[in-house]
């Protein structure tokens, strides 16, 4: 799980907001490669090859990394670290047990943690659920799909979607990817 750069350039005065400047390496996903899915506002949950579920976490720069953390990445410019910590160690322990007996079938890859006490559960959900990166139904595949790729184009298709969190491209070589959250945009 390597961090998935912002399709655009985050303005350096306001990082919570993206500029109209294609971040390098990502222009793929302006030129029409790759295939969008659908964001969802979650939290980040891994099943191994061994079947074992990890969950996502960030760890501060300075601040100690939680027992048999696993880290991934180490952003140079915030200094955080993202990895896995083991599920039962996380706090969602008990959220991501009720979604994982609400299912059966799972196979290794990642999934998105989602539910009532989940990120105040923007989606709606009634109860704690895993959906697997990539997935989802097909009429929002499709719409997502079909959203613009350009900045202003993307920024009043998020804008009007506010169940949305955004889109993820992945290119076709199955190693890159490129994000966008509606949150990015200025209102």
């Amino acid at each position: 799980m390597r961090k998935v750069p912002t399709l655009f350039v985050r303005d350096p005065r306001d990082r919570r907001v993206v500029l109209p400047e294609v971040t390098p390496g990502c222009g793929w996903v302006l030129a029409g490669a790759g295939t969008a899915t659908r964001k969802w506002d979650g939290t980040c949950v891994m099943l191994d090859e061994s079947g074992m579920w990890w969950a996502r976490r960030e760890v501060r720069a300075g601040r100690a990394a939680p027992e048999n953390y696993l880290p991934v990445e180490t952003d140079g410019t915030t200094g955080k670290t993202v990895g896995w910590e083991p599920m039962a160690r996380s706090s969602f322990a008990t959220f991501h047990a009720e979604a994982v007996r609400s299912g059966d079938g799972w196979t290794p890859g990642t999934y998105e943690l989602v539910g009532p006490k989940i990120n105040g559960n923007p989606d709606g959900f009634d109860t704690h659920a895993l959906v697997r990166h990539g997935w989802a139904p097909a009429q929002v595949c499709a719409d997502v799909e079909a959203a613009p790729r350009d900045f202003a184009g993307l920024r009043d298709w998020l804008l009007a979607r506010p169940r949305y969190e955004g889109i993820v491209w992945h290119h076709p070589d199955g190693m890159r990817m490129a994000k966008i959250k509606r949150r990015d945009f200025r209102a």
